[in-house]
């Protein structure tokens, strides 16, 4: 059965020319039988062979039909041929031109020619009815099929219409859907890269600090030289480790698996990356305020972020003496975070661009960070010397 219907769907015209050959069969017959004389037996047989052919052609060509249908009812009425099994195409043309959606004079006249179409024939061939009143009744019964066609054309039309914009809206808003997600994709690959940034920056400038620290006293303190030197391989193996987990997304796009996912930083983890500065030779004086408590992930992969960049760039430009303190505080609506030092990074640019080479992301980075989950960033030279780095961050209330 599903064939059959494949094959209707596919051959529209054809399905149309068989019912065009039966209506054309049915016909013949009242030809023989009802006209009288040569002229109209010849009439008849054209009017009826241009009636099948609206039938056939109904689809492909549904204005051309139409015309050449109040064609052949002008014919009819002309030549004396009266209704027969062939006007069955008036009232298909008209449920086509008003099913098809095509010009409006072509839907306007066919609700014209069915409203019509009775009341010609009536006045042409008055028949048995005596009265006006039965011939209006009569008119009326043999409207109807007309325009009940025009009416159900018509309405499919629109039903058309609505499925199709439907699916023309359900297609916009896949493309829609495709655009944000390529853009949710490229915001978080710019977001791995700003870790990934981070990760290189913290963890080889701790690798130079301890190199550094190892060439001095190798040959006056063999053992401080060798615990350099572990610190500078398994930073160096975690740095690995985590550009390894990075760069293979941006690589793939697609998410690492989940025995290999590394937790994002949290606030906690900041006391920890404290402590392994302490060990890279940089003296800072870590404080909390108020009471901890559960926050945002957003929020707390910001704040260890802008304190491992913080730290960095302490380690890198604040000189060989610099100190740093670092001060958390839990506010009840927010994070506030102080990261100073008492260097001489003040007196230099880079803590803008982020290095001496002028390439890495600075204070921009941090910025965008904080503007991510809607707080703000104060960064700018620290009275007496050094540089101070203030942020707050806001938390939403507690539900």
């Amino acid at each position: 059965m599903q064939r059959l219907y494949d094959f209707i769907r596919r051959h529209p015209t054809g399905v149309d020319a068989f019912w065009a050959v039966m209506l054309l069969g049915f016909a013949s017959l009242w030809v023989v039988e009802e006209p009288e004389g040569p002229g109209a037996t010849l009439a008849a047989v054209v009017i009826v062979l241009a009636l099948c052919l609206v039938v056939a052609l109904r689809r492909r060509m549904p204005e051309q039909m139409l015309l050449l249908a109040a064609a052949a009812g002008i014919g009819q009425l002309v030549f004396d041929v009266h209704v027969n099994p062939a006007d069955f195409a008036m009232m298909v043309i008209i449920y086509t031109v008003a099913a098809t959606g095509g010009p409006r004079w072509a839907s306007r006249l066919a609700l014209i020619g069915g409203l019509t179409a009775a009341s010609l024939a009536q006045i042409r061939w008055p028949g048995e009815a005596e009265g006006t009143l039965s011939r209006v009744f009569i008119t009326v019964i043999m409207s109807l099929p007309f325009v009940l066609a025009w009416v159900l054309g018509d309405s499919i039309r629109t039903r058309r219409a609505y499925f199709d914009q439907l699916e023309e809206r359900a297609t916009r808003l896949e493309k829609e859907r495709e655009a944000q997600a390529k853009v949710a994709v490229a915001a978080e690959r710019a977001r791995i890269a700003r870790e990934l940034h981070d990760v290189v920056a913290h963890n080889v400038s701790v690798m130079v600090v301890q190199a550094d620290g190892a060439a001095y006293v190798l040959d006056a303190a063999p053992d401080q030289a060798k615990q350099a030197l572990e610190t500078i391989s398994s930073t160096g193996r975690q740095a690995l480790a985590e550009m390894r987990r990075l760069l293979g997304v941006l690589r793939t796009g697609d998410g690492p698996e989940s025995g290999e996912y590394v937790p994002q930083p949290d606030v906690q983890q900041i006391e920890d990356l404290v402590e392994h500065v302490r060990g890279a030779g940089l003296t800072v004086d870590f404080k909390i305020e108020g009471t901890p408590r559960p926050l945002p992930s957003g929020v707390e992969l910001t704040a260890y972020r802008i304190v491992q960049e913080a730290l960095t760039n302490t380690r890198k430009h604040g000189g060989p003496e610099a100190g740093a303190s670092v001060r958390l505080v839990y506010f009840d609506d927010g994070l506030g975070l102080l990261v100073e030092d008492d260097g001489r990074g003040s007196s230099h640019e880079l803590y803008e661009d982020g290095g001496a080479d002028g390439h890495g992301h600075g204070l921009i980075g941090m910025r965008e960070r904080v503007g991510m989950v809607g707080g703000t960033l104060d960064a700018g030279p620290r009275p007496g010397g050094g540089f101070r780095i203030s942020a707050l961050l806001p938390l939403k209330p507690a539900h």
